[in-house]
């Protein structure tokens, strides 16, 4: 019986099956590990949808309920616009819409319907807005500006709300009562000034402007930070703030 010799012919099936093995164990030894990209949502899952926005709802009217029987200060009243604002960027104006619906409904049970409206005006509506803007990748100027005008109008009409509750102007009382500390401070320092109430109401709406300026710009940075973690980003910051926090 002849063995094959070593130099003998091998089989084609043979010869293309071991080339086979011998490429893909070297492209497996030198293609670099790749992390697998995330799985993208199923937004047109209606359930799903339903689930997380009644969920995301139910977690601002807890935040507003937490918020009011033991305040934290500003801590908790920037996350007041957050959740309805990211059920917008996930599932869209409709859906945002019914969360910010069933928020409201929710309060109004657990509160009564004053909280409830206070809660819709001006923060239900802020985070409808903010949506808005994040979705369609406005620049944070615009979103913080036009943001800024909710907020003020929201005081306004809390002021104008209580008023009609109680049955007193309290715009007018605060007013007067700013005027009269301004006339007694004016006395001490001997300034013959006398303050004007038109001024005072004036400089009074431009400081509420400004602080709503300042809350829009702490929730823009908050989102930032905890939208990214959520995967549903928001819009990047200018270009001299993203220098300022080291962020990309």
């Amino acid at each position: 019986m002849t063995l094959p010799s070593p130099d003998a012919e091998q089989p084609g099936w043979l010869e293309e099956e071991t080339n086979w093995v011998d490429l893909d164990s070297k492209t497996v030894a030198q293609a670099p590990p790749q992390r697998e990209p995330p799985l993208p949502l199923p937004k047109s899952d209606p359930t799903l949808a339903m689930v997380e926005s009644a969920f995301l709802a139910s977690a601002a009217s807890l935040i507003w309920l937490i918020n009011y029987y033991f305040p934290l200060g500003p801590i908790l009243r920037i996350f007041f616009p957050l959740p309805l604002a990211l059920v917008y960027l996930r599932w869209g104006h409709r859906t945002a819409f019914k969360g910010v619906v069933v928020a409201s409904l929710l309060l109004s049970v657990l509160m009564g319907p004053t909280r409830s409206v206070v809660f819709l005006i001006p923060y239900g509506l802020m985070s409808l807005q903010l949506g808005f803007c994040w979705q369609r990748a406005a620049p944070w100027g615009f979103s913080i500006f036009s943001g800024a005008l909710i907020g003020t109008i929201g005081f306004f009409f809390r002021f104008w709300l209580f008023s009609i509750l109680l049955g007193e102007d309290l715009w007018r009382y605060v007013i007067t009562q700013v005027t009269n500390l301004l006339d007694w401070l004016f006395l001490k320092l001997n300034l013959l000034v006398q303050p004007d109430i038109v001024v005072i109401q004036g400089l009074a709406v431009a400081l509420i402007f400004v602080n709503s300026l300042i809350y829009l710009f702490a929730v823009h940075l908050v989102a930032l930070l905890v939208f990214d973690r959520l995967k549903t980003p928001i819009p990047r910051p200018p270009q001299w703030l993203a220098v300022i926090l080291d962020y990309d």
